[in-house]
């Protein structure tokens, strides 16, 4: 087997090699550098499949590790910035999966991380932090696992923002109550619990 293209991305420092004209794999260009690659015209199966397995899968977890150190992230998150930063989905998701394996990736400690920092900062429905997590790949079980450890009232929330948000305003106003209105639906909150908070602002 022949190397015959070596296809360098100067944006992201990843080659793209190509075996008998064929694409095989991508790799950072420091371990094209360190393997020799560069040298070589000449590849034979098992030095393939040892980079194949091992040469791009260390890269990629050490990769992740790099961007796990600045950011929490899910599993799917994770999985897609090592994809986006040139590697091979198969190289991507055998990465993600050593990290699962070794604790740095935890999508049922990540979703509870993210619930608590959201709850804190913002208010939002049940349902607007359910589609939040959806959003970042945590799957269905772990999502309800995750919520059921808060106490979460939407009535409870919805009013609490609305009135330190519009508790200064005439709520009898009607472009006021438009204006709590839209805030709401846009947290979240279903009608059912909009309509519920206004008359109780109208008539505390």
């Amino acid at each position: 087997m022949k190397i015959t293209l070596a296809e360098k991305n100067n944006r992201d420092k990843m080659v793209r090699i190509y075996i008998d004209d064929i694409y095989s794999f991508t790799i950072p260009e420091e371990d094209y550098i360190r393997n020799n690659l560069y040298e070589k015209v000449e590849i034979n199966q098992q030095e393939l499949e040892e980079i194949r397995n091992k040469v791009l899968v260390h890269a990629a977890r050490e990769r992740g590790v790099r961007f796990l150190t600045f950011k929490d992230r899910s599993v799917h998150e994770l999985l897609k910035k090592l994809v986006d930063a040139g590697f091979d989905e198969d190289v991507a998701q055998k990465a993600t999966e050593e990290l699962k394996t070794i604790g740095y990736l935890d999508d049922n400690r990540y979703a509870m991380r993210y619930l608590t920092e959201r709850i804190r900062t913002k208010a939002l429905s049940k349902r607007s932090l359910e589609y939040e997590l959806k959003n970042k790949g945590i799957n269905q079980e772990i999502i309800r696992k995750s919520l059921s450890e808060f106490e979460i009232d939407d009535y409870e929330v919805a009013l609490r923002e609305a009135k330190r948000k519009f508790g200064k305003y005439n709520i009898h106003d009607k472009k006021v109550e438009q204006r709590v209105y839209r805030f709401l639906l846009h947290r979240g909150f279903s009608y059912e619990i909009v309509n519920k908070v206004i008359r109780e602002m109208k008539n505390p």
